[in-house]
């Protein structure tokens, strides 16, 4: 797999591209925010760069790191992780409402961060494989009060409003919503949206969870079920 690595620090980047090259990926590295943009455009052949995932730090000399994920959402699908030091659950929230994928916090285990990659690659394969199979092409909705979810086009809408939401956003609100009422344990939505049974991954559910109760501006609508895991309420109409 081929990965871009947004890193502004030499020895970091040289050090983590040695690691990922044992675990047989070739990284491409950019130095700040203009150089990943680039990476990510079109050469003058017309050819768009093919990038398996983009890991991206925050702390960039020349933009802001979320700006430039913002950027980079525009231009290219590819998944991105953030990584970086800051590790708040607002800071978290605000890179995936930019589309980030996954949320990696400095330090972190390069076995953490190598099963991540592994996983948003996994999802995106599997995101590709349905939206270019038209499996779903009869138009099958969900509807649950004002909430409406289109399985086909993997769209989100409140009242009519589009709602933008993230490939792991739109997997967990479809999983929890096609039983609403049920309560599926953390195990399962791992498995089932993560596609791994990766421990670790129980934090960045809990952030996914945050983020689409803030997007749909609905904060009772997933209901957070003590030491077992969630369920989606039927909101009223």
């Amino acid at each position: 797999m081929r990965l871009l690595l947004v890193e502004d620090d030499d020895h970091v980047a040289a050090a983590l591209s040695a690691i990922l090259a044992k675990h047989g990926f070739t990284v491409t590295h950019a130095r700040n925010g203009e150089e990943a943009l680039q990476a990510v455009l079109p050469t003058a052949q017309g050819e768009r760069p093919s990038y398996g995932v983009i890991l991206l730090d925050l702390g960039l000399p020349d933009q802001d790191g979320y700006q430039v994920c913002g950027r980079i959402r525009k231009l290219t699908t590819t998944p991105v992780i953030m990584v970086t030091a800051r590790g708040d659950v607002r800071s978290r929230i605000h890179g995936l409402n930019l589309g980030a994928d996954d949320y990696v916090v400095k330090p972190y285990d390069p076995g953490e961060l190598l099963a991540r990659i592994h996983a948003v690659s996994r999802r995106n394969a599997g995101a590709e494989e349905t939206t270019g199979g038209g499996a779903a092409a009869d138009g099958t909705q969900l509807r649950l009060g004002s909430v409406t979810i289109e399985l086909p086009t993997r769209r989100v809408s409140v009242d009519g409003e589009s709602v933008p939401l993230t490939r792991k956003e739109f997997d967990l609100l479809a999983l929890l919503a096609q039983r609403p009422g049920v309560v599926f344990r953390r195990e399962q939505i791992i498995s089932e949206v993560w596609r791994t049974s990766w421990e670790g991954t129980g934090r960045t559910l809990e952030v996914h969870v945050a983020s689409l109760r803030s997007k749909l501006r609905m904060p009772a609508l997933i209901e957070t079920v003590r030491g077992v895991g969630y369920r989606l309420v039927t909101p009223a109409a």
